[in-house]
């Protein structure tokens, strides 16, 4: 029996989650179907999760049908959880894209479809809700063509579409061989040329292209009604190939998500690429820190039902703490990319008697979280990067349900980022040098990195001239006060290089090192200079052709970037990038300008520079 790692994927309120309902239900997996209004559901497992009725963290669940183990990953829907989604996609042989036939193609469902199309993940589409009021397929083809991708052919038709009569019949292969022909030259030649391809043929060049991501083949159904579910599976284990896995050797795997266990414990969904997984084994975990350098996590997996194969997804207690992103065995070369966060919310305690704890909870989200930056501010706050302000609503009802800590976020702020403008050294002997007294001599070199390098500490002095503890208290004390540039913005993209070094045995200690660090550090950053960035998002908008004056009078009012604009009769697309400080604004005006007709998309995507440069820079 082999193994199909599949995600779910749609906009919100799809169904993506009474799909996977349907599909466990239909399969043996559960007893009962869930349901996201009564809160019952096997994935949207979490509190918060069955009160908002979306889902937040990727889940697991697996059925088995055709002789194949399918896991199913349901992945979140709105648009502050696209890194969550996108940290799933690293793990999938394939994915199936739900579209509601009443709502259509929404603006995240282009956004989900032009990632995986950028990852050539064989996608299969789902048109689900055939059977409610206003439900519609030809027209809805004709957008998925239009919107989505051109490549597509309907597997089945609907009779009584927008009825509880609604039900589906497959096509015959044939009607899918013009399509076909746009992407596999053997079956455009065999109908420009003759002789026509058989039934055959057209299957196994639906499949081919399917594999390779060239072609979505569309199917209809209801997950509540249960309509289409089986051709749904049927392709899914036919057209889906599994990816290739090493079954012997070193075990390798990465770790996409972790979830807070019944007992308080981490689970860790961990899928395997190579290798085998045993209860009790000895593991060895990678952790790439911001500063490029790999950490080891040790520890004993736990609570496995079997041994994890290679291709599989299992759940596993560890006995160390892990976090969405660290690697079993050496990194896999799939890991997506995605921008960091860019809005900053500062968050306290309701109750000034809580600021530890809140800290504490804060600090083991992010713990869990690489994308969750937290750090200490001002008057005992903590600083946090998120997404939007949705994800920042969950975070406050975790903060409360699962750490019973009651904070208060300030509004969402856009975070800058500085850049060093040049090179700029510094340095203090010791016992006393620009005004310090510490047991310690350094030198410091900073200027500036590559592009999306973060920040990289260096040595020129001869390794073994410090101990151990003293390298790293410079080390560390250079990535923390790097953490506030000129302007009161984090720097980013530095090489920070230890040019100089001394102490004295045994007066020196760590703590005259991390102390002199900070004051040299900041020295050098003044004569460097640095260059102060405003985050940006990609942005992508469909107007109306009425509308195209005004939005674009709009957007470039805002600061906007055009890169492309298309369009004809019916509507047109605007591409480009804006500040991400602008972004909301735009967000509300535009159905005004667009009398509601209006979708936009945008996402973090770079930053500019500011016209004026940051105190220091010459």
């Amino acid at each position: 029996m082999h193994t199909l790692n599949i995600g779910i994927l749609a906009h919100v309120d799809a169904g993506k989650t009474s799909l996977t309902e349907r599909l466990l239900f239909d399969h043996g997996a559960i007893d009962r179907l869930g349901s996201v209004d009564t809160g019952d559901t096997r994935t949207d497992d979490g509190a918060i999760e069955r009160q908002r009725g979306i889902t937040i963290r990727s889940a697991v669940a697996s059925f088995t049908a055709h002789g194949t183990r399918i896991n199913l990953i349901d992945t979140p829907g709105h648009s502050d959880f696209i890194a969550e989604v996108e940290r799933a996609l690293e793990v999938l042989d394939g994915a199936v894209l739900l579209l509601s036939a009443v709502e259509g193609v929404q603006a995240q469902t282009r956004v989900l479809m032009r990632t995986l199309r950028r990852l050539r993940l064989p996608t299969l589409i789902f048109v689900n809700k055939i059977d409610r009021p206003g439900a519609r397929d030809e027209d809805l083809l004709a957008d998925i063509r239009r919107r989505l991708t051109p490549h597509v052919a309907p597997r089945a038709r609907v009779t009584g579409i927008g009825s509880s009569h609604a039900r589906v019949r497959p096509l015959d292969i044939g009607t899918a061989a013009e399509a076909l022909a746009e992407v596999d030259p053997g079956i455009l030649a065999a109908l420009v040329d003759g002789p026509e391809p058989t039934p055959d043929d057209l299957r196994e060049a639906l499949a081919a292209r399917t594999a390779d991501g060239s072609f979505h083949p569309v199917y209809f159904g209801s997950a509540l009604g249960g309509q289409g579910v089986s051709d749904l599976v049927e392709a899914v284990t036919r057209l889906i190939p599994p990816a290739p896995a090493t079954p012997g050797g070193e075990p390798r795997g990465t770790v996409f998500a972790v979830r807070p266990g019944p007992g308080g414990e981490r689970i860790a969904h961990l899928r395997l690429y190579g290798g085998e997984v045993t209860e009790r084994q000895r593991l060895t975990f990678l952790r790439r820190g911001a500063d490029g350098s790999t950490s080891r996590i040790h520890g004993r997996a736990t609570h496995l039902s079997g041994p994890l194969t290679a291709g599989d997804i299992a759940s596993l207690t560890f006995s160390t703490g892990l976090r969405v992103g660290d690697h079993l065995g050496e990194p896999t070369d799939r890991a997506p990319q995605f921008a960091p966060p860019t809005l900053e919310t500062l968050v306290t305690a309701r109750h000034p008697a809580e600021a530890a704890r809140l800290r504490s909870a804060l600090l083991a989200l992010a713990d869990q979280d690489p994308l969750i930056h937290a750090r200490p501010a001002a008057d005992g706050a903590t600083s946090l990067l998120l997404y939007g302000e949705v994800q920042m609503e969950v975070l406050a009802a975790t903060l409360v349900q699962d750490f019973g800590v009651e904070a208060d976020f300030t509004p969402g702020r856009v975070r800058y980022l500085e850049r060093p403008g040049g090179t700029g050294e510094a340095c203090a002997e010791m016992p006393w040098h620009l005004g310090t007294r510490y047991w310690a001599t350094i030198g410091l070199r900073v200027e500036p990195g590559e592009r999306g390098s973060g920040g990289v500490f260096a040595y020129e002095t001869e390794l073994g001239a410090l101990p151990r503890a003293f390298h790293q208290a410079v080390a560390e004390s250079v990535h923390a006060g790097m953490a506030t540039g000129l302007t009161g913005a984090a720097v980013t993209d530095y090489r920070v290089t230890l040019i100089r070094s001394g102490f004295v045995g045994p007066i020196s200690t760590a703590a005259d090192f991390r102390g002199l660090t900070q004051i040299v550090l900041r020295t050098a950053l003044e004569r460097a200079g640095t260059r102060l960035f405003e985050p940006c998002h990609a942005f992508e908008v469909e107007v109306p052709p009425a509308a195209l004056a005004p939005v674009t009078s709009l957007l470039a009012s805002r600061g906007a970037e055009f890169s492309g604009t298309s369009g004809g009769e019916t509507a047109w697309v605007i591409t480009g990038e804006i500040p991400a400080g602008r972004v909301r604004e735009v967000e509300l005006r535009l159905p005004a300008l667009t009398h509601g007709e209006g979708v936009w998309w945008s996402r973090p995507g770079g930053d500019r520079e500011l016209d004026r440069p940051s105190p220091g820079h010459r």
